[in-house]
C-alpha cells in the first residue's frame, strides 16, 4: 500500500523486549472498476515491529511510504482491521 504517514505513536517495547510502533497512514489512488477509473482513498491504522518499528520511529509525518504486510483484526472480538507492516520503504523525492 502506498500512502503518506499521518500519525505515529511512541516507540514502545513488548514485555519480551521487541520494539513496537502504532501508526496511521493515508492512501489515495485511482483504480479500474467496471470499465472505468475510480478515485479511492482511506486511512489505515497499522502496527510495526522490530526493524520497521525502529525505521518508522524516526520518520517525519507526511512522508511518502510503501507498506507491505497483512491485515488482521484489532483484537479477538473486534471487527476493526489493522495493517501489520512486514516491510516499509520510504519514497524518495516527495
Amino acid at each position: 500500500m502506498h500512502g503518506r504517514l499521518l500519525e505515529l505513536d511512541v516507540l514502545r517495547h513488548t514485555p519480551g523486549g521487541v520494539p513496537i510502533l502504532k501508526f496511521r497512514m493515508e492512501h489515495q489512488s485511482e483504480q479500474a472498476e467496471a470499465g472505468g477509473q475510480r478515485k479511492v482513498g482511506c486511512e489505515v491504522t497499522g502496527v510495526a515491529f522490530e526493524r520497521e518499528a525502529r525505521l518508522l520511529s524516526s520518520a517525519a509525518l507526511g512522508s511518502a511510504l510503501t507498506v507491505t504486510g497483512f491485515l488482521d483484526r484489532k483484537g479477538r472480538s473486534k471487527h476493526q482491521l489493522v495493517l501489520h507492516a512486514t516491510h516499509i520503504e520510504f519514497e524518495t523525492g516527495n
